[in-house]
């Protein structure tokens, strides 16, 4: 090997191409492997260069595809116009127009006394002439824009050469009836001129045809100083033209010009007939009312017919117009009711008129199942009923309001004396609505609609449900509504709850629900009346506490009913120690027996569903004893004893074991309040009845889990006494509770060290230091005053010292404290 030859440790970096016969393997020598490193580096510097390129060229081919590249705009090339050509052309033309009408305004408001008759004539008319003329020519040379523009020039001075006509040869004739005169005859002119065939390309004509159509008729009305009756026909009538100009003619803009009218005029022509209707003196003047509004709902159901059977033969657009006739055909079922029920009002009291219009309503019903309709208009007939009805039902709500919420009123006023029959008892602080005699006939009709009319499986059941609502309410406010017996008016309250009840028990699920509401809002209403009388009271809550016991049999209504009973027994109790004259402290042990029966019943129940609401009526029942109770603490004391009994025995099943912790309270807060009666101020007296069954509670715990922790355990037993009495020991001047705490203290730190407990061992150290430091806190004052001013100081800088000499010492006494005190439990 040459001496020029570079050692590779391990390979050479490049391949070199051997220059010796195969099979020899020395490298060449130095200045042919120089040659050879610089020609493979010329190859490598290329093959980057050709990289490089490649990429470039693939960053600006990506960027063309993700973003359109810019293009730059060279001087010479113009900006995009702010405004497209038509458009600047079309507002040129407008405002050409404009200014021609206000000059040919002011001609001939102005200047037309400088000229004679016949220049007036010729001028006009020559100008009129040449402005209808000249839009054939241009329509011809394809400048509609501009034929559109001059025809609507011409349009506006055919109305000033009307006006003129009237200033110069007519002013005699009556404003008004000359207006209605000259619309009707511009109709008739721009209608035909519309039509020509030279000028049919037009669009303005026809429309202004059919605006300027819009007043002879009401013109001609008020000209001739007809009655509002009149009036209101010529808007009907009007619109009714509109309609059928709608509905015939295809032009669009014509179209559009006529729904306009139509909605417009008829709008306010069915807004006058109502009123009209409304304010109707008598049946002629009704009757006429009520032919106008006829009138308009035939108008109404003609659209309709038109628009749904237009719809059903076109196949575009179709959902538009079934919805627009599905609209008109509800509105000329609401218009035909108001119109007959305007003309039955007029003849019957004021109670029976929204009786009448129900009655139209519901004959609705019978029109779509009498008649082949379309299906819009049934429909839309379908809907204007309910629309009836359901105003019928708003209606009659403030008589149901009453008849519900007005015994309330008797919350206030118990045992005050018996009303005089069920009315006075459903109104003790509220009126009597007026003219509510009807309202049964009218939830009895809209029942019998829901029970008979409602067909489809759909809606069957919810409508029946219903009608069964409906007709509860009519029997609810039918004692009132009638005036009957006080008494009476009770049973009839009775027996519907009685008959609720009962089909809770024997109906499908979803009337189970209705009726069990009906039974609960049927109950209270009888309970809140019978608070009027002693008697009454008793019995009615004897009687529910019966019913609803007796339907809580059944298991389905159960959940409800049971707890129901309990509440009206809680409520009979409290009644009856009010009635023998007991002081509420004292009826507090009457309610007890209402939780007593909970306990009792929720433990033969087992898991049913209503052993839970039966639960929670009676804890419920046990807060109402302890309310009553509270203003007699010894009674009170009593109270919570015996409800401490009770959840005691619930506490028993072992399903219920944690109400034991609520009896351990009760039990506490019951020897609390005897305590307090007695006057006792010790604390030990309050804490001790708490602190020995916090300290059972803990051992039994230990005994089944011996993992859980002491402070779980005894901490809150232990610091429910010791914290106490240690804060009045250090307010006590005397030495017998901090003698008898710290023994307490000392033996409880015994028994945490002897079973390695660390609760009682760090809390009854700490009591028993915090004792004895305030047991020796005099003398070391008295030392300390004896001491001079530079003891302390000295004392203390001592005491640093020993801790700085033994300061690892001390730390390792300190883990071994915190280790021990770590492995007790």
């Amino acid at each position: 090997m040459s001496e020029y030859a570079p050692e590779y440790p391990h390979s050479c970096p490049y391949e070199v191409t051997p220059t010796t016969l195969p099979g020899m393997t020395h490298l060449p020598p130095p200045a042919e492997e120089l040659r050879l490193l610089d020609a493979e580096l010329r190859q490598l510097d290329a093959r980057r260069a050709q990289l490089l390129t490649r990429r470039a060229w693939l960053v600006f081919a990506l960027q063309r595809t993700q973003q359109p590249p810019p293009v730059a705009l060279s001087p010479a090339t113009p900006p995009d116009p702010e405004t497209a050509a038509p458009s600047v052309q079309n507002v040129l033309l407008v405002l050409g127009g404009v200014l021609l009408t206000l000059a040919a305004a002011v001609f001939t408001l102005v200047s037309w006394g400088h000229m004679g008759i016949t220049g007036r004539a010729l001028v006009l008319g020559a100008v009129t002439l040449a402005a209808l003329a000249g839009p054939a020519p241009l329509l011809k040379r394809g400048l509609r824009s501009t034929a559109e523009s001059v025809a609507g020039l011409g349009l506006a001075l055919t109305v000033l050469d009307a006006y003129a006509l009237h200033e110069a040869a007519l002013t005699g004739t009556d404003g008004t009836g000359y207006a209605a005169a000259a619309s009707a005859v511009l109709a008739v002119i721009w209608s035909a001129y519309g039509l020509l065939p030279a000028t049919t390309a037009l669009r303005l004509p026809l429309p202004s045809a059919l605006a300027a159509a819009q007043f002879p008729l009401l013109l001609w009305a008020l000209a001739a100083d007809a009655g509002p009756y009149v009036i209101t026909t010529a808007l009907l009538v009007t619109a009714g033209l509109d309609v059928v100009a709608a509905l015939r003619v295809t032009a669009g803009s014509v179209r559009i010009a006529a729904v306009v009218g139509a909605y417009a005029l008829g709008g306010w022509g069915v807004l006058a007939a109502g009123w009209l209707s409304l304010t109707a003196d008598g049946p002629g003047a009704a009757a006429r009312a009520g032919g106008i509004l006829l009138l308009a709902a035939t108008i109404a159901l003609g659209a309709a017919w038109q628009g749904s059977g237009a719809a059903s033969g076109s196949g575009s657009g179709s959902g538009s117009a079934q919805k627009q006739a599905f609209g008109l055909a509800i509105a000329s079922g609401l218009l035909a009711v108001g119109a007959l029920g305007g003309v039955v009002r007029s003849v019957l009291p004021d109670m029976w008129t929204v009786p009448a219009h129900l009655v139209c309503g519901i004959a609705l019903l019978a029109a779509v199942r009498a008649g082949r309709l379309p299906d819009a208009i049934r429909r839309g007939f379908t809907w204007a009923s309910g629309v009836v009805q359901a105003l019928a039902l708003l209606w009659t709500l403030p008589v149901v309001t009453v008849v519900l919420l007005g015994p309330a009123g008797w919350v206030g006023r118990v045992w005050s004396g018996a009303p005089s029959d069920a009315r006075a008892a459903v109104t003790v602080e509220v009126p009597w609505p007026p003219d509510s005699a009807a309202t049964p006939v009218a939830l009895v009709a809209v029942a019998a609609v829901l029970a008979l009319a409602v067909r489809t499986e759909r809606w069957r059941a919810r409508a029946r449900l219903g009608a069964l609502g409906l007709l509860w309410a009519t029997a609810l406010m039918l004692p009132a509504v009638l005036g009957i017996p006080y008494v009476a008016g009770m049973l009839v309250l009775g027996v519907m709850t009685a008959a609720a009840l009962y089909a809770c028990t024997v109906t499908v699920p979803a009337a189970r629900l209705t009726a069990l509401v009906l039974a609960l809002v049927s109950s209270v209403s009888l309970g809140l009346t019978a608070l009027a009388s002693q008697t009454a009271t008793l019995v009615v809550l004897s009687v529910l506490v019966a019913l609803f016991a007796a339907a809580s049999w059944h298991a389905s209504p159960a959940p409800v009913t049971a707890p129901a009973a309990l509440g009206y027994a809680a409520a009979l109790a409290s009644a009856t120690g009010a009635a023998m004259d007991w002081p509420p402290a004292r009826t507090a042990l009457l309610v007890l027996a209402v939780p007593v029966a909970a306990a009792v019943l929720a433990t033969r129940l087992g898991a049913s569903r209503a052993t839970v609401p039966v639960e929670v009526a009676g804890a419920a029942a046990g807060l109402l004893a302890v309310g009553l109770a509270v203003t007699d603490p010894p009674m009170l004391a009593l109270v919570l004893a015996l409800c401490g009994v009770i959840a005691a025995g619930t506490a028993l099943r072992p399903d219920r074991r944690p109400v034991g912790y609520a009896a351990t309270a009760l039990f506490v807060l019951a020897a609390w309040v005897r305590l307090a009666a007695w006057d006792v101020g010790t604390p030990e007296a309050y804490t001790l009845p708490a602190t020995v069954p916090a300290l059972l509670v803990g051992a039994l715990r230990r005994r089944r889990d011996p993992q859980a922790s002491s402070w779980t355990a005894y901490g809150p037993g232990l610091a429910a006494t010791l914290l106490p009495s240690l804060a009045a020991a250090w307010a006590d001047p005397h030495w017998t509770r901090p003698l008898l705490l710290g023994t307490a203290a000392l033996l409880v730190t015994l028994l945490g060290a002897r079973h390695h407990l660390q609760a009682p061992l760090v809390l009854g150290g700490s009591v028993l230091a915090l004792v004895t430091l305030h047991e020796l806190a005099p003398y070391v004052v008295q030392v300390t005053g004896a001491l001079p001013r530079w003891a302390p100081p000295a004392l203390a800088g001592v005491l640093l010292l020993a801790l700085g000499a033994t300061y690892e010492q001390r730390i390792r006494d300190v883990r071994r404290v915190r280790a021990v005190l770590g492995r007790m439990n």
